[in-house]
């Protein structure tokens, strides 16, 4: 049985058995610290019995860490051959407890959750994400009408940064907010690059999300309005809005309510508090 975690040597070992070299396009960095895997699953707080959404799998040391855990797998990996390897080497093992769609994430960023048998249960997300994608798949999981629970992240430091920054800094954007919306930033764990194997040319961390008890999608009005005004955001508000094909109803009355929140039509976008952008979602 294939038990993670992996380090530096059997990561070595599985590559070389595969005749495998790490696929720079792919993200391809592999996880050798077996620390910060366990430390992932702590920030998850993983259980058996528990769902688990994993994107990109790659050798498995995560994923059968999960598995060992007790928890239910749905894991999407693009590279066939790490496909092929999970099927054949991790699969047998847990019948009906892993899942493994082969594919890219952009396709199944829940892979294939929606669809299985336990849809609609509470799941988790725990992911070494390929930092390419990091951003557009973040706006799938904000937009999807299934939201997990937990989300531990491995990314890119600047990636994580820019999706929690606070606002009035230069990072803070419209899917800051619409994450914000959902999810709320509790502490997570930075990550040098001598973890993986080969090592990257950034730092890493684990973000740790948790569902907000109050949280909501935001509406795609709204999601519309903050993606056209941050793509002008050194622009007075006003200004900005200008440049939208469309203003809904609604957003006049908002605009004219700004100094409840302290802000006018003269601020830029990237000072304007969260509050009152989820007090125009209410009016759209």
């Amino acid at each position: 049985m294939l038990t993670g975690p992996f380090g530096l040597s059997q990561t070595r070992e599985l590559l070389a058995t595969l005749d495998h070299r790490p696929v720079h396009k792919l993200g391809q960095n592999f996880l050798v610290d077996g620390n910060i895997v366990r430390k992932s699953l702590e920030l998850a707080e993983v259980k058996p019995g528990d769902i688990v959404v994993e994107v990109g799998p790659g050798l498995g040391t995560l994923t059968t860490t999960l598995l060992a855990a007790g928890a239910t797998v749905y894991a999407v990996e693009r590279d066939p051959r790490l496909a092929q390897h999970l099927r054949d080497r991790v699969a047998p093992d847990y019948p009906g407890r892993f899942f493994l769609h082969e594919g890219d994430a952009m396709d199944a960023p829940l892979a294939g959750y929606p669809a299985s048998a336990d849809a609609g249960k509470p799941f988790k997300i725990v992911a070494n994400l390929p930092y390419a994608i990091s951003t557009p798949w973040m706006d799938e999981i904000i937009r999807s009408p299934l939201q997990p629970e937990i989300l531990v992240l491995m990314l890119q430091r600047e990636a994580a940064d820019r999706l929690t920054a606070p606002f009035g800094t230069k990072h803070y954007s419209g899917i800051t907010v619409a994450l914000g919306a959902s999810f709320e930033k509790k502490p997570g764990h930075a990550v040098p690059a001598k973890c993986f194997f080969p090592p990257p040319e950034v730092e890493s961390y684990l973000l740790h999300l948790r569902k907000r008890s109050d949280g909501r999608a935001l509406k795609p009005a709204t999601r519309d309005i903050l993606r056209g005004v941050f793509m002008h955001r050194r622009k007075q508000l006003g200004a900005a809005l200008k440049f939208l094909e469309t203003r809904p109803a609604g957003l006049e009355a908002w605009l004219a309510g700004l100094g409840r929140f302290g802000h006018a039509v003269t601020d830029r976008p990237e000072v304007i508090r969260p509050e009152a952008w989820l007090d125009l979602d209410s009016r759209l």
